[in-house]
């Protein structure tokens, strides 16, 4: 009787389908997003749900496989750009648009079929200061994942 081999188990792969929990954090503990407690997300490697830095770090996992990854700014979502802090003129805003410090506000591009998002930093009565960058730019962050299936 001829012994059977075991296939090799699945790992995560560029183009692999997965399931999975993950959650977001800076290094102070504070917690942007999580689904350990939820639902679990299901996303296509390289379609853009996931940051590609971000999915560099699930190559290769197995199933089953809980890790947590501490990355510097530069690894997770870049350093803060100061090119992408943009002062715009209050006349030149929507005027049911409601002006809240650190508000996320929806911008449309000019082509009018895409859109873009800014969080509100400050404002006057002639102007407001949008940041374009990531909200977790510059921050130093802590991805923990478990993988739960590769399919």
């Amino acid at each position: 009787m001829q012994p059977t081999a075991t296939p090799p188990a699945a790992s995560v792969g560029r183009d692999s389908y997965l399931t999975l929990h993950y959650s977001l954090a800076d290094l102070d503990g504070n917690e942007y997003v999580s689904t350990f407690g939820l639902s679990p997300a299901t996303l296509q490697m390289g379609s853009g749900e996931l940051a590609e830095t971000l999915e560099d770090c699930l190559l290769g996992l197995g199933s089953g496989e809980r890790h947590v990854f501490e990355l510097p700014a530069s690894e997770a979502f870049g350093e803060h750009n100061p090119r992408l802090l943009e002062r715009i003129a209050r006349r030149a805003l929507p005027p049911e648009i409601e002006l809240r410090p650190n508000s996320l506000i929806e911008f449309s591009a000019v082509d009018g079929g895409s859109s873009f998002a800014g969080f509100l930093r400050e404002f006057d009565d002639s102007s407001a200061l949008f940041d374009f960058n990531h909200p977790l730019a510059g921050k130093p962050i802590r991805f923990e994942v478990e993988i739960i299936a590769i399919l």
